[in-house]
C-alpha cells in the first residue's frame, strides 16, 4: 500500500505552528489531488489546505482545535484505491474544540473553560498556553528565537511587524542593523511583567470573571485570540489620538453613477466608493509620508511603497489583505486588487504574503451603518483611516450669489486614529483635509 503523509504546512517564513481549525473531510472519504481537506489558522491568515495526492483518507492524527508545529503529520492518505481501508487504532476522530469536555484549570482565579488537546499538552508541561510569557515566546519562529539567544536580545522587547506583534526574521535583522539597544534577555528578570488586562508595567490585581450557572463558555478561536493580543499590543505601543472630518461625496457619487456601467463593461469589475477613497488616500500619503511610516525605538522608518491594507470583516473574525504598491496603480488596478483580495479573504484563499507588509490601513464600518469610529492602529503602522456610512444629508450650501440654502448632499464622516509619538495633530488634520479635497474635487476622467 502507498500512503502519503499530510503535514501542517509552513504558511510563511515566521510561522512556527498552525491550528487545525476544521476538517473538511473525514476518515473514509475519497479525495482528489489539490482538493481542500482541512482549514488552518495561523497568526497570518486562515486558509484551506489541499490534499497532496488523490486517494482515501485512512487516518486522522490531529483534532480540530489542536495547535501543532509545522511539518507535523496531521493525516494520511491511501493512494491505492483497491486496498482495504485500514484505520489506525490510535488515530483520533476529528472533534471540534468546542465539543471537548470542560476541564477545570488549576487556579483560583481562572474560569472553567473547554480545553483543546494542545492546551492540555501545554498544561502537562507545566505552562499555560494563555499566559503572557507563552504568548511572548510565540511572537517569533524558532530560528528568530535562536538568533536572539545568540545575540543576547530579549525579543519580547522588540516591536514585531507580524500580526499579534510577532517578531519576524526581517524585524530582528533590521533591529541588529540599526544598532539600537534594548534590555538583553535576563536583565529584566526582576521587573514586573505587564498584564494583558492592564497597561504595560501595571499588574492587574482583579480576578478573572467566573462563569455563572447557565453561562456558555467558549475558548477563543485562534484568529480571535490573535486579534485580542494584537489590539492590546497596539494600545500599549502607540499614543492613540483620533481626528474626525466630514467629507462630501456628492461629486464622486455622480461620477460613479455616470461611469459605473462603462467601467464594469470594460473591466468586468464592480465599482464601489472604496477605490475612490483609496486613490484619494494614496495621493494624500505622498504629500504626508509620515503617515506611511513605522517607529523603531528613536528611529522613524519612512516606507517607500504605499501598501494599503483594507480590513475585511469575516463571519469568524477580521483580516486585512494588502494592496501592494498602490501608488503605482490606476483606479482600474486598485479596483481589481481590492475586489480580488476581498473575495479570496472570504473564501480563505489568501496567502500569508497577501496580509503582510501593510504600511497604512483603511477600515470601513460604514457598510454596516456606523456613522464613524476610532479604530486601533494596526501595528507597526502609525495611522488607520475609518470610513463611516455614506448617506444623503441636508447641508447648508452657499450659492454663487452668497445666499445660503439647504441642499441634499451625499456625505460621510471619516476618522483618523494616529500615533501621536510621531504625528502631530496639525499634520493629521492636514492629511485628512487633503483626502477631503481629493474626494470632493475628484477629476471627471479620474476613473479611467
Amino acid at each position: 500500500m502507498a500512503r502519503v503523509d499530510v503535514i501542517m504546512p509552513q504558511m510563511g517564513e515566521s510561522i512556527a505552528e498552525g491550528t487545525l481549525s476544521k476538517w473538511l473531510k473525514k476518515v473514509g472519504d475519497e479525495v482528489k489531488r489539490d482538493e481542500p481537506i482541512f482549514e488552518i489558522s495561523t497568526d497570518k491568515v486562515d486558509a484551506e489546505i489541499p490534499a497532496p495526492s488523490a486517494g482515501i483518507i485512512v487516518e486522522v492524527i490531529v483534532n480540530e482545535g489542536q495547535t501543532v508545529p509545522v511539518d507535523t503529520v496531521v493525516a494520511r492518505i491511501e493512494t491505492d484505491k483497491g486496498a482495504s481501508l485500514e484505520v489506525s487504532a490510535s488515530a483520533p476522530a476529528p472533534v471540534a474544540a468546542a465539543e471537548t469536555t470542560p476541564t477545570p484549570v488549576a487556579s483560583s482565579s481562572a474560569p472553567v473553560t473547554p480545553v483543546s488537546a494542545a492546551a492540555t499538552s501545554d498544561a502537562s508541561n507545566g505552562s499555560s498556553s494563555n499566559d503572557l510569557e507563552s504568548r511572548l515566546r510565540r511572537k517569533s519562529s524558532p530560528l528568530v528565537r535562536k538568533m536572539a539567544a545568540e545575540k543576547g536580545i530579549d525579543i519580547a522587547q522588540l516591536q514585531g511587524s507580524g500580526i499579534a506583534g510577532r517578531v519576524t526574521k526581517r524585524d530582528f535583522l533590521e533591529f541588529i542593523e540599526s544598532g539600537a539597544s534594548l534590555p538583553t534577555a535576563g536583565t529584566a528578570s526582576g521587573a514586573t511583567k505587564p498584564s494583558m488586562y492592564a497597561p504595560g508595567g501595571v499588574d492587574s490585581h482583579h480576578p478573572l470573571p467566573q462563569p455563572w450557572p447557565g453561562d456558555r463558555v467558549e475558548t477563543m478561536s485562534k484568529m480571535r485570540a490573535l486579534i485580542s493580543d494584537h489590539m492590546i499590543h497596539s494600545r500599549r505601543t502607540s499614543a492613540h489620538v483620533t481626528s474626525f472630518m466630514e467629507i462630501d461625496f456628492t461629486r464622486v457619487a455622480k461620477i460613479r453613477a455616470s461611469k459605473r456601467r462603462e467601467f464594469e463593461a470594460a473591466t468586468g469589475e464592480k465599482l464601489s466608493f472604496m477605490p475612490f477613497i483609496i486613490k484619494a488616500t494614496v495621493d494624500a500619503i505622498r504629500k504626508y509620508p509620515i503617515v506611511n511610516s513605522s517607529v523603531a525605538g528613536n528611529d522613524v522608518i519612512y516606507r517607500k511603497p504605499v501598501n494599503i491594507g483594507v480590513a475585511v470583516a469575516l463571519d469568524w473574525g477580521l483580516i486585512v489583505p494588502v494592496i501592494k504598491h498602490a501608488e503605482d496603480l490606476s483606479m482600474t488596478g486598485i479596483t481589481r486588487s481590492l475586489n480580488d483580495l476581498a473575495a479570496r479573504a472570504r473564501t480563505k484563499k489568501l496567502s500569508p504574503a497577501e496580509v503582510e507588509e501593510g504600511t497604512f490601513t483603511i477600515t470601513n464600518p460604514g457598510v454596516f451603518g456606523s456613522l464613524t469610529g476610532s479604530p486601533i492602529i494596526n501595528q507597526p503602522q502609525v495611522a488607520i483611516l475609518c470610513i463611516g456610512t455614506i448617506e444623503k444629508r441636508p447641508k447648508v450650501i452657499t450659492g454663487a450669489d452668497g445666499e445660503d440654502t439647504i441642499a441634499i448632499r451625499t456625505c460621510s464622516y471619516f476618522s483618523l486614529s494616529f500615533d501621536h509619538r510621531v504625528i502631530d495633530g496639525a499634520v493629521a488634520d492636514q492629511f485628512m483635509a487633503t483626502i477631503k479635497k481629493n474626494i470632493e474635487q475628484f477629476p471627471e476622467n479620474g476613473v479611467v
